[in-house]
């Protein structure tokens, strides 16, 4: 299993990005897909996740900005990140894990077996 988080880059506060995460050697479709992001000097944290249903769960923080979809026909999970703000600057990680699984609440790095590299958002004043 492969994972590639793409789409981060510098950008003002107030803006949006939409990050992408490309998945190989797997069932997409059987997969449930989280987003995690670490700061600097901070663990890394859970943001999102979108189960094989479509059914997306977010953290508190986050939701009204952060939106996760998936593409099973492109084996592409998405984060879009809207009113992007200077402590959303992180790494961000998509990580894997197949349907049927439990996950913690909120959804923990233990409870995803297949991680990618992660992707710079950094945003600026």
């Amino acid at each position: 299993v492969q994972l590639q988080a793409s789409g981060g880059g510098l950008v003002q506060a107030g803006d949006s990005l939409r990050l992408s995460c490309v998945a190989s050697g797997l069932t997409f479709s059987m997969y449930a897909v989280g987003w995690f992001r670490q700061s600097p000097g901070k663990e890394r944290e859970f943001v999102a996740l979108i189960g094989w249903s479509g059914m997306a769960y977010y953290e508190n923080s986050v939701k009204g900005r952060f939106t996760t979809s998936r593409d099973n026909a492109k084996n592409t999970a998405y984060l879009q990140i809207d009113s992007l703000k200077e402590e959303d600057t992180a790494v961000y990680y998509c990580a894997a894990q197949r349907a049927g699984s439990s996950f913690a609440t909120p959804p923990q790095e233990h409870d995803f077996s297949s991680w990618g590299r992660g992707t710079q958002v950094t945003v600026s004043s």
